[in-house]
């Protein structure tokens, strides 16, 4: 059955913020893919108390985290962050997201992170998202791209996973960029 605690709804995925009862169903789904995170996304300690200090992350102002789920069902698809957010004059966050082996392939993420990016556009008052992507990880940048980010930059040794400091390209979108600018865009919206 469908959780009705959904925040916004698309056709076949619906976002609803991450939570404690959510450790078992995202353990399971981290260790069946482990081999498609692997090397771009940092493996995740899944054990209760870890998770329980990721989740609890999500309490601060400056992260956001949601879960994409299906609609008819409830099951988790694939999870996005919206990290590092700071206000006042630059109104910008980082996206990270993450997607599930057992359902690869069928465009949940792509409408999930859409979903994310209207939500941070119109109820989390942002004016840009970023999302930092190695080189080499194509799907996350066709993801990206379908999305309407472009390429901005390059970060040499950005981020440290699988065991070495890695480069990524540096993609970015703002309000404008999606038709989701209003008056509200201005630096006095959120503090």
């Amino acid at each position: 059955m469908p959780d009705q605690s959904f925040l916004v709804r698309g056709p076949r995925v619906a976002l609803r913020r991450i939570s404690f009862q959510d450790q078992e169903e995202i353990a399971v789904l981290e260790r069946a893919s482990a081999a498609l995170h692997h090397p771009w996304i940092p493996a995740r300690d899944t054990t209760e108390e870890a998770f329980r200090a990721y989740v609890t992350k999500f309490d601060q102002p400056t992260h956001e985290g949601f879960v994409v789920c299906l609609r008819d069902t409830g099951a988790i698809v694939g999870g996005v962050n919206i990290n590092n957010i700071v206000r006042g004059g630059i109104q910008s966050g980082a996206l990270g997201y993450v997607a599930y082996a057992s359902t690869t392939g069928h465009g949940y993420m792509t409408e999930g992170v859409r979903l994310v990016v209207e939500y941070a556009f119109t109820e989390l008052g942002l004016h840009r998202l970023e999302a930092n992507i190695q080189p080499g990880n194509a799907p996350s940048v066709r993801l990206v791209e379908r999305l309407g980010f472009r390429l901005e930059g390059y970060s040499p040794r950005f981020q440290y996973v699988d065991g070495a400091w890695r480069d990524h390209e540096r993609w970015a979108v703002t309000a404008e960029m999606t038709g989701h600018a209003t008056g509200a865009d201005s630096p006095d919206h959120a503090i």
